[in-house]
């Protein structure tokens, strides 16, 4: 799908208002994300935090649990932003989950502008790599 034709304004206002669901009482820094999906939904996920910092739960990871939830396909285009709507940056991990449902062709918004996945996550691979 071509940038142009993403509502990259709508889908950054659905990532702010998932990260006012956040539950981020240890860092208090919530965190959305919002996704265009290839058959034109948006699906979106906030952080979930714990106690023990090592099983919380990052925005795009309930993110990527909503896609699969809802029917599946591939992310073509991904926001994530606070709550106060400051531009974020996915970490490692999530990175590779955006890759993984939404592949080389999948755009997300960076503080460069939107780049593709290459861009984000150069050398990245995923299942389609594998020997058969």
């Amino acid at each position: 799908m071509p940038e142009n034709t993403i509502d990259w304004e709508h889908l950054r206002a659905e990532a702010v208002a998932a990260a006012q669901k956040a539950y981020a009482p240890y860092s208090r820094l919530r965190v959305g994300s919002a996704a265009l999906t290839d058959d034109g939904r948006i699906v979106t996920g906030c952080n979930v935090e714990n106690a023990s910092y090592g099983v919380g739960l990052c925005a795009e990871c309930t993110m990527v649990g909503q896609l699969r939830l809802s029917g599946g396909g591939r992310l073509v285009a991904v926001a994530c932003r606070s709550g106060e709507g400051e531009l974020l940056m996915p970490c490692g991990r999530c990175r590779q989950l955006l890759y993984e449902f939404g592949g080389t062709e999948c755009l997300v918004d960076t503080p460069a502008g939107v780049q593709p996945m290459t861009s984000v996550l150069p050398q990245a691979f995923g299942p389609e790599d594998l020997p058969e």
